[in-house]
């Protein structure tokens, strides 16, 4: 019996969710309707009875005197249909029968009826009762006794109760009949709305199957917002953009770390291939003079250091992918601008480079919390992107400031500024991208590694900011580097000392490194030996070393 329960219900559950439920509603259908049946079925019954009873004692009299005048001179009751529809015997005080309305063969069938006494008719007078019929098939009879008013006798009064069972069960059978054929009628009519309702869960099921076919772009149509359907397919559609933006973004990085071990490994092949060259060629006898060994070993000592270079980016690129904590605390991004300008003296003679401010006036501090030595390699990667890649003899500025965001919220901003032949649309889309250059052709005769704006990105986005490019007037590009500010900041350093400038001096407006200019003998008291702005008592610590572009 286990066994058969446990077939059943798996094979309810094998059905689909439409089958069940028309199942349930035709199943609760026909459950209806056969209690609906069986109850009219036992009220039409009842009322049947009620009324042959009633029947039965409006004849009684009837019945008693056609019985009592049997075999008497009058005929007002001979052979009535009335009187004969009826089966009437007449009973002595002691249950005798003494006559019957009609003579009953053996093959027809009579009531049983009881031949009780006068003390026994009393107590059953006025009630009646079913008694059974002689043939074995019968129905029964319906019967109702009564005590003589002249006190000689009782009389008995019967129906046959196939004149009630008869009309029941035809009853029955036409209200089963017709419930059964409204059952299916509704069943069918039932499917078919369930298969144009569930059209909705039918196409969620198509899309899922589509995406499970590898196609993550569909979309479950939507339906009635305040319906389930429409609850679901938005869920569904929410779930799918996640699903998608989850596989996309694995994709792209895979994309990318295929394209980065690609472009590393031509990286690093390059000078390898130059250092095993030149180190096969010495060996095999092919360099002999003295000058030919020193140009080789100089070119083995330039690869070399580009390949240090290369790998010291990647090494970096990888810490800032780790996301490691910053060593956060406040510091002021015109201190930082000013040593950038100092530096470039150093690096690039032959350039002028001006410290101004966001409006082409007075630099203005701009303070924020960060890592002091990440955000130096930022400016000096920018920089050295900008002197590499624009003619020599080309001016460029370093702007200081800051600028509103929304109210409440301000950024402070570095800008370098060059006026080369500036970055196409298609590349400034790039530029950020790891190994990517500007020129497709992968050489190094810029001495680039194709990783520091990448590394510029990465740092400025560890410290919730951003960096854009964007056309100079004029001509050239604009790298902009905008980290949250924070105007609170306490700056462990002294802060940097400006000249107070006169509002209507735009000459001296900028902090200028200029070629071969001495500087200026009124500013002996502010400046320091390369004729820029000195800070105060101490000077914030520099990183060691420099990082190219």
């Amino acid at each position: 019996m286990t066994r058969f329960f446990s077939t059943i219900r798996q094979s309810w559950r094998s059905l689909s969710l439409r089958t069940q439920l028309v199942v349930m509603m035709s199943a609760l259908l026909l459950a209806t309707i056969v209690v609906t049946t069986a109850l009219a079925a036992t009220l039409f019954r009842s009322e049947l009875i009620t009324r042959m009873d009633e029947d039965l004692h409006a004849n009684r009299n009837n019945v008693s005197v056609y019985l009592t005048s049997m075999g008497s001179d009058t005929s007002v009751y001979y052979n009535p249909q009335s009187i004969l529809r009826f089966y009437g015997v007449l009973l002595t005080n002691d249950g005798e029968l003494t006559s019957a309305t009609t003579q009953v063969s053996s093959e027809q069938d009579a009531p049983q009826i009881p031949a009780w006494d006068e003390h026994e008719v009393a107590q059953h007078a006025n009630r009646s009762f079913t008694v059974a019929g002689t043939k074995e098939h019968s129905a029964g009879w319906r019967v109702r006794m009564y005590r003589l008013e002249s006190g000689t006798g009782s009389v008995a009064i019967a129906l046959p109760m196939n004149q009630i069972t008869t009309p029941v069960e035809r009853a029955t059978t036409l209200v089963a009949t017709v419930g059964l054929m409204a059952t299916v009628t509704a069943s069918m009519i039932a499917y078919m709305l369930a298969t144009r309702a569930f059209q909705p869960l039918l196409r969620v099921e198509k899309t899922a199957a589509k995406i499970a076919a590898g196609d993550l772009s569909q979309r479950v149509d939507l339906g009635p917002p305040d319906t389930e359907v429409g609850r679901l397919s938005r869920s569904l559609n929410a779930m799918l953009s996640h699903v998608e933006g989850a596989f996309r973004a694995k994709e792209e990085s895979e994309n990318r770390m295929r394209q980065f071990v690609q472009d590393a490994s031509h990286e690093l092949r390059t000078p390898l291939v130059t250092i095993r060259g030149f180190s096969e060629l010495y060996g095999k006898g092919g360099i002999t003079s003295a000058e030919d060994t020193s140009v080789a070993m100089a070119r083995i000592n330039s690869e070399a250091t580009r390949m240090s270079q290369l790998v010291e980016d990647l090494l970096t690129l990888a810490r800032l992918d780790e996301q490691r904590r910053l060593d956060i605390q406040p510091l002021d991004l015109l201190v930082l601008a000013n040593d950038a300008v100092l530096d470039a003296k150093v690096s690039a003679p032959t350039r002028r480079v001006t410290l101004i401010g966001l409006d082409g006036g007075i630099p203005r501090s701009a303070t924020v919390q960060g890592d002091e030595g990440k955000l130096r390699q930022v400016i000096a990667n920018l920089m050295s992107n900008a002197l590499r890649y624009t003619p020599e003899g080309t001016d460029l500025e370093i702007a200081v400031g800051v600028e509103p965001v929304i109210e409440g919220h301000q950024n402070a901003v570095v800008e370098i500024i060059d006026h080369g032949e500036g970055i196409s649309d298609e590349d400034a889309n790039r530029i950020f991208q790891r190994f990517y250059r500007a020129d497709s052709s992968r050489q190094s005769e810029t001495g680039g590694t194709g990783l520091g704006l990448a590394i510029v990105a990465g740092i400025v986005a560890q410290h919730d900011g951003s960096v854009t490019v964007r056309p100079t007037e004029g001509g050239g590009a604009t790298m902009a580097v905008k980290i949250p500010h924070a105007p609170d900041a306490d700056l462990e350093h002294d802060a940097l000392e400006l000249p107070q400038f006169s509002a209507t001096d735009e000459t001296r407006a900028q902090v200028e490194v200029e070629p071969e200019q001495p500087p200026a003998a009124t500013k002996k008291a502010r400046t320091g030996p390369l004729g820029l702005f000195r800070g105060g008592k101490k000077n914030p610590k520099r990183p060691n070393g420099k990082n190219s572009a």
